[in-house]
């Protein structure tokens, strides 16, 4: 009785400091993020290269959550994580590094159809919290993310298709859910209930390359949510292919199971499903960037 009262204070405890974001004040965007607005987000490298490759969020003091795809050409050891980044080249004076000492991707992820594309990442030494270096709430099991809920996307993407570099602040967008019956007709059938769509049906507004792996993210009251994790797309937000995410409330129990002690903030989120199915939002637009994987529809690979 006394391990499960410990254990359920500190989830208890990580759920009320989870996903709270200071300095952040935004309402509406498209833009370069302002320093501090996104303090779970994760920035991966290639040690060989010294390049950003994929995004992640921060979930506890040792644990970054990620997207399986990224690592499918990338040893672990190859790979360092920097936290409180805001610039991918210049002064980041908030920001820390860690390496990686343990991958653990989803048993079942599937390369082909990118089931399951979701990946736990271990630092090498667990972190403080500041302002700028704070963990992400992740939605329990049971969150609904209705058609047209409103919903962040962050990351140092491309910010088109054919962009041959990144960005070098940190990018956010506003993007609405759309329903995983609508975005199934438009992929053809392959959409799963352990994906998340999100975008704007006439295009301009989406993840890309480099944005694999990172978080979409949702807020309830005072905290945020990560709903999503940045996995694939047809191109990058092109009209009637919204992008496709991980579903993180799918995986509250696998999560859970991998990690030993000092687990997530789970928070469910409320249903704000619409009755149309698609979205109806008035957004600013930014052309943000997702991971396009080979599925079908000529759908191309980015690593």
């Amino acid at each position: 009785p006394f391990f499960f009262l410990q254990a359920h204070f500190k989830t208890y405890f990580l759920s009320s400091v989870c996903g709270k974001a200071p300095l952040n004040t935004k309402i509406v965007g498209g833009q370069g993020a302002v320093q501090g607005s996104w303090p779970w987000q994760a920035s991966l490298h290639r040690i060989t290269s010294g390049s950003h490759f994929c995004g992640g969020s921060l979930i506890n003091k040792v644990w970054v959550l990620s997207a399986a795809h990224c690592f499918q050409s990338t040893a672990v050891s190859n790979v360092k994580i920097y936290l409180g980044r805001q610039l991918q080249t210049g002064s980041n004076p908030n920001e820390i590094s860690r390496t990686v000492t343990r991958l653990i991707t989803h048993p079942s992820y599937s390369t082909t159809t990118q089931n399951n594309d979701i990946a736990l990442l271990q630092l090498s030494s667990s972190v403080t919290f500041t302002d700028y270096i704070r963990p992400v709430c992740l939605a329990a099991a049971g969150s609904v993310f209705g058609g047209g809920t409103k919903s962040w996307i962050t990351g140092w993407g491309k910010l088109k298709f054919a962009d041959t570099q990144i960005p070098n602040i940190l990018q956010e967008v506003q993007i609405p859910v759309v329903n995983n019956s609508v975005c199934n007709k438009a992929y053809g059938g392959i959409i799963t209930s352990n994906m998340l769509c999100a975008g704007l049906d006439e295009g301009g507004k989406d993840s890309c390359q480099g944005d694999s792996g990172g978080p979409m993210a949702n807020k309830n009251n005072s905290q945020w949510i990560q709903s999503g994790i940045v996995s694939f797309g047809r191109d990058c937000g092109i009209p009637k292919f919204p992008g496709v995410y991980t579903r993180v409330s799918q995986y509250q129990s696998w999560i859970s199971s991998q990690i030993s002690s000092d687990l997530p903030g789970f928070v469910s989120f409320p249903s704000t499903e619409s009755s149309s199915g698609s979205p109806s939002l008035l957004l600013f637009s930014l052309s943000l960037t997702s991971l396009i994987i080979p599925l079908i529809f000529s759908l191309f690979v980015f690593s």
